[in-house]
């Protein structure tokens, strides 16, 4: 995730507002599931009730999800990426690959609750190339090392600030 211990992440208002209703519709939704696991509970022997197993563990996943989206949304920073030189999270960014102006990619470097929000593809500022990337301007060249430790040389063509 796109995450600074100070800034919290970084989301646009659409992405904020699409998770904020996610968390509201599985808060509303925990009376049914408590509903649910009743009705399985009441199926007989719980050790062999597979229904009864699969209403608890949808409940885990739905409590953790609400955890964690209530942090997500607690600590979040909601707004329009800043403008600047150099490239952070909210920056679209067109690279070149190994310096070859025909081998190129644009995306935007932010977190994946953003993905939902864009066709284009969202690289994190945790990963390999978007911490390279990360403080750098248009015109520079940086590499970084792949996960099966391959160095990459990438040009950064052009930057710009994410407008939804």
């Amino acid at each position: 995730m796109a995450t600074d211990a100070n800034q919290g992440t970084w989301l646009t208002q659409e992405a904020y507002d699409r998770l904020k209703s996610e968390l509201d519709e599985l808060i509303a939704h925990r009376p049914l599931m408590a509903a649910e696991i009743n009705a399985r509970r009441e199926e007989g022997d719980l050790k062999e009730n597979g229904g009864y197993h699969a209403a608890r563990d949808e409940q885990g996943k739905q409590e953790a999800r609400i955890r964690q989206l209530e942090d997500l949304l607690r600590n979040a920073k909601v707004g329009e990426a800043k403008d600047s030189d150099e490239i952070q999270i909210g920056t679209v960014v067109t690279i070149a690959f190994d310096g070859d102006p025909d081998d190129t990619e644009k995306f935007l470097l932010g977190s994946r609750e953003i993905a939902a929000t864009t066709e284009l593809t969202v690289y994190s500022p945790d990963s390999a190339l978007g911490s390279a990337i990360l403080g750098h301007k248009v015109g520079d060249t940086v590499a970084y090392r792949t996960p099966k430790d391959l160095q990459i040389s990438v040009k950064i063509i052009d930057a710009e600030k994410f407008l939804g």
